[in-house]
């Protein structure tokens, strides 16, 4: 078969909005068109290398790894305006895995040192790392062609020879392109001549940056989102043609029919190209220990004290259960990553750093236990650690931790001080276009009005997943629209086009790596606001065996801190939330009550109503709240509900599910009652019963009807061992063993993990019980953790009157700066009133330690003058904060601009020392004495009100509406009774 062209110059989606090559579209494309490889050469970054790779292999095609690299013009210490804004272009490919670690090597650099305006390498770093790579001269901006067009052949020579000599022989191509642009001639002859003259061998490449021609209308709009300019503009960035596509091997022969070689080339390079990714390798750092012994030692030892700390009475079972994990462990080789976890979760408590029970499947482990790395216990609450770590399925542990939200950056800085800098980073992510802001970005470009757009964006239904050919299908109104004129047509089907495709990059807020050798060792290197991230996604990080943990901040946790140090402060009492009891009746009572406002995963208005009715009694019923109250799930709420209610009327297929099912009321709810039922009614181990569960969760059909076999006849070794022993040897028939394998599935596709709900329920049951025993301290804490919010502080500001907690408004001696405890009411946070920030706050309460401020005019003397500014000053007028010196808001509105001025040009002139407004020497603007205020009427109490309302974001002294409120319920009584009989009388 004759060798095809190669595409060797392809810009994806992620030469982030500039290329508009699909991945998912150019091998299907490739395949048309019978070609065997394609590269991608991205702009400047490696971002979609890993996910190119994957889909090339699974369409069976070669895949080549590159990057079209920017060249500092003097070198990367030097930064010219002027000569950075016309960086020249190289493509570079790798031939084997000595080119991708110098390839990677080079655009970490490029970011880390030399990025100006672009990464850029040079010269003398293309020198160093030029092992192992091919390169070419690249585009129309490539050095060698700028210079042909400058009419400086001398020097293009030159130069080529210089990159002939840095790549060494047969690895310098000089590439030959043609778009129909007028100069691309004039380079192409020059090119040739230089190949002639030096035997540089030529390439024929497309400067791919879209798959079909027909894309080249969509291109040109990502263009323009990318400049934020209108297709309409004259001046904008635009290609000069259409023909930056993928070209069939027809099509380029024809245009460099009088280079035939720079055809062949181009499969002789992709035969040079032979570099795979290495999916079964870890890369786990070593955990850094002063301790000479060695890290499995270590992890026994913790483990052994840990288990007699959290058990006291060890019994068989609990070492039993301790020993399997850890031979597991240690057999997978993760003893370094729990002694990681355990290290910055101790540094984290030892800090006085909240730190939650747990979340994931990690729970069901309990060496996780024992470590302290969590608080569930796995053993008491039937949690299954193969969910976690199964020794049947190899795959990288995953403990998430969540820290309280103020101070999580503390631990990931503890952990880049222990481990280095360069081998720990935060994860990058990347923002793609979604549904509605592809609309919204398409219909700016193309010039439609916003009322318009805004239309059609709203019509796309608000769900997770949505996408605008889902919008069609469901949505009549968003259908009509798009079939009303040509115009909305061409909006949405461009929008479409663009949806999903990657917009920016930027560093995950939790995910963190960290890696045995420097990152760039195994990942090239992306930097963003001093951020150095590596420039692959957390899942491929994780599948190219480097160690994932995600760091999460939880404002719970600073709401339960919040409320044991004012416990601490008001009543002197030392709460170990871990310590409380669980099976508080007056919790439970509370939960019930639906007052769970404020209480962690159960305070939406469904969950509330689920809870009023569910009224649980236990734990259990917390953690099948949390994992009921789900799309799919739901439908189990109301049996779940009744049987609870009903325990004499749960009916159950087969005994041997009573043990398993009755937790739950006879309802299947977790994932881990999945393997438990697999396990004891068909006899599988509980790695193989994980596999089974993942099988079912991804609707894997001809998996699970393998299963089922399985399940119920059992399986056995070719030497005729059982492997599986099945319903049938059991004595539970065919039909019982069917019926139950049909609910399985129904339901494991919507099974919940546990582990998960479980520490995520003890989180909700110690807010409750925060709010159950201390509610002061818990309302005040939950206030100043939405201060900025004032909807929701609104909230909990109505929701702490219904318990009959007074909330008193700011005040210039008696607030700090968040919502504090004032014997048996909640005194308002200055922090929380608007346009007062922390400036101010801390002269208040600087000035407030050495006296008690007396008014309005002794504040303006104390309070620093940097500090004193007029809308701080305005706001808390407006707020009341004065209202306790018996001052008018009117009045002080009246004077605090000008008693502002003056105490500024005052102090300005007196830089020696301070003038005292009760010196006499200052006048009010009006010439009264500075101990009066003018006489004016107080505005009404509406007015006093809507001040507050702007303010705080809610009414603090009263409400509008007190006044009528008697004649409001007497009005809406008569109404809601004249309804009743109205409908009676039907």
């Amino acid at each position: 078969m004759d060798r095809k062209f190669v595409h060797l110059h392809l810009h994806t989606e992620y030469s982030l909005l500039d290329g508009f090559a699909r991945i998912d579209k150019i091998f299907d494309r490739a395949n048309e068109m019978g070609m065997e490889a394609v590269a991608i050469t991205d702009h400047g970054s490696m971002f979609g290398v890993v996910d190119f790779y994957k889909k090339a292999v699974e369409k069976g095609i070669k895949p080549i790894i590159g990057c079209e690299v920017y060249v500092a013009p003097r070198g990367l210490k030097y930064k010219d305006p002027g000569l950075d804004k016309k960086l020249g272009h190289l493509v570079l490919l790798v031939k084997n895995r000595i080119g991708y670690d110098n390839l990677i090597k080079m655009v970490s650099i490029s970011y880390v040192e030399g990025f100006y305006y672009k990464p850029r390498i040079d010269y003398d770093l293309l020198e160093k790392y030029s092992e192992g790579l091919i390169c070419t001269s690249a585009c129309i901006g490539g050095d060698i062609q700028t210079l042909i067009m400058e009419d400086q052949y001398g020097h293009a020579l030159k130069l080529a020879k210089k990159m002939s000599k840095i790549m060494g022989e047969g690895n310098f191509y000089l590439e030959l392109q043609d778009h129909g642009i007028d100069l691309q001639k004039k380079i192409n002859t020059g090119l040739l001549k230089i190949s002639k003259e030096t035997g540089i061998p030529l390439i024929a490449t497309n400067d791919v940056h879209y798959v079909n021609k027909s894309d080249a209308s969509a291109h040109d709009i990502l263009l323009c989102i990318q400049t934020g300019k209108i297709l309409s503009d004259s001046d904008r960035m635009k290609f000069p043609t259409d023909e930056f596509y993928m070209k069939s091997h027809e099509e380029m022969e024809t245009l460099f029919g009088y280079a035939p070689e720079a055809i062949e080339n181009t499969w002789k390079i992709a035969d040079k190209c032979n570099f795979d990714f290495c999916f079964d390798e870890l890369h786990l750092p070593k955990y850094k220990s002063e301790d000479e012994r060695d890290s499995r030692t270590i992890l026994r030892d913790l483990c052994e004290k840990g288990l007699n700390e959290r058990y006291g009475n060890v019994e068989k079972f609990h070492r039993e259960r301790l020993k399997f994990e850890l031979d597991t462990i240690e057999n997978m080789g993760y003893e370094d990553y729990f002694l990681i976890v355990w290290d910055f979760i101790k540094f984290a408590k030892d800090s006085g750093i909240m730190v939650g029970p747990g979340r994931g499947s990690c729970g069901g482990s309990i060496v996780a236990y024992v470590l302290k790395i969590t608080d569930v216990d796995p053993l008491k609450y039937d949690l299954i650690f193969e969910r976690f770590l199964n020794p049947d399925r190899i795959t990288m542990p995953d403990i998430d931790i969540d820290f309280e939200d103020e101070r999580r950056q503390e631990v990931i800085d503890y952990v880049i001080r222990k481990y280095g800098k360069d081998k720990v980073a935060q994860i990058i992510t990347f923002g793609t276009m979604a549904a509605r802001a592809s609309i919204r970005d398409v219909g700016r470009v193309m010039d439609i009005s916003y009322g318009e757009v805004d239309k059609i964006a709203k019509a796309v239904p608000f769900q997770i997943g949505m996408t605008i050919e889902k919008a069609k299908k469901i949505n009549p109104k968003f259908y009509e629209l798009y079939t009303s004129s040509e115009k909305y047509r061409k909006l949405i089907d461009f929008s479409a086009m663009l949806e999903g495709v990657p917009r920016h990059a930027s560093t995950h807020a939790a995910g963190v790596v960290i890696s045995k050798k420097s990152i760039d060792s195994y990942v090239p290197l992306y930097v963003q606001d001093g951020n150095v991230s590596p420039q692959f996604n957390m899942t491929l990080l994780e599948e190219l065996g480097l160690l994932k943990m995600d760091f999460l901040g939880l404002r719970t946790l600073s709401i339960i801190k919040g409320t044991i140090e004012r416990v601490k402060k008001t009543r002197g009492i030392d709460i170990d939330i871990n310590s409380i009891p669980l099976d508080d009746k007056n919790v439970y009572k509370l939960i019930g009550s639906g007052n769970t406002l404020g209480i962690f995963q159960l305070e939406s208005s469904g969950m509330i109503r689920f809870m009023k009715e569910l009224k649980p009694s236990e734990l259990e019923d917390i953690i099948a709240g949390i994992s009921l109250y789900r799309p799919g799930p739901m439908d189990s709420i109301p049996k779940y509900i009744y049987n609870k209610n009903n325990p004499d009327k749960i009916k159950y297929l087969h005994p041997s599910l009573k043990n398993i099912l009755n937790v739950s009321y006879g309802c299947l709810v977790y994932q881990e009652q999945v393997m438990q039922i697999v396990r004891e009614l068909g006899g599988y181990s509980y790695g193989r019963s994980d596999l089974v569960r993942r099988a079912m969760s991804k609707k894997k059909m001809k998996v699970m009807e393998q299963e089922r076999e399985y399940f119920i006849n059992g399986k056995k070794y070719d030497d005729g061992t059982v492997e599986i022993e099945g319903c049938l040897r059991k004595g539970i028939s065919s039909e019982i063993a069917n019926e139950v394998f049909d609910d399985m599935i129904d339901f494991a596709k919507y099974a919940f993990n546990k582990s998960h709900a479980a520490g995520y329920a003890i989180i909700a049951y110690q807010t409750a019980y925060l709010k159950t025993n201390y509610k002061l301290e818990f309302m005040a804490a939950l206030m100043t953790s939405v201060m900025g919010n004032h909807s929701k502080i609104g909230k909990y500001i109505y929701n702490a009157k219904e318990m009959g907690i007074k909330v008193l408004p700011p005040s210039i001696n008696q607030s700090e700066r968040h919502f504090t405890v004032s014997g048996d009411s909640i005194r308002y946070g200055l922090l929380a009133v608007k346009n007062v920030g922390m400036g101010i706050i801390n002269a208040i309460i600087d000035a407030r330690e050495k006296r008690k401020i007396q008014g309005f005019f002794d504040f303006c003397e104390v309070i620093d003058s940097k500090e004193l500014n007029k809308k701080a000053v305005e706001s808390l007028i407006k707020a009341g904060a004065f209202d306790e010196f018996s001052e008018k808001r009117s009045a002080l509105l009246a004077v605090f601009e000008k008693t502002i001025e003056r105490v500024h040009n005052d102090r300005r002139k007196n830089v020696e020392g301070q003038v005292s407004l009760f010196s006499g020497t200052f006048k009010l603007p009006n010439e009264m004495g500075l101990a009066k205020l003018p006489e004016v009427e107080e505005f009404p109490t509406n007015y006093l009100l809507s001040f507050e309302k702007e303010m705080l974001g809610v009414y603090i002294s009263g409400h509008p509406l007190n006044e009528v409120k008697d004649t409001i319920c007497k009005v809406s009584t008569t109404n809601i009774m004249e309804i009743k009989d109205s409908s009676e009388g039907e």
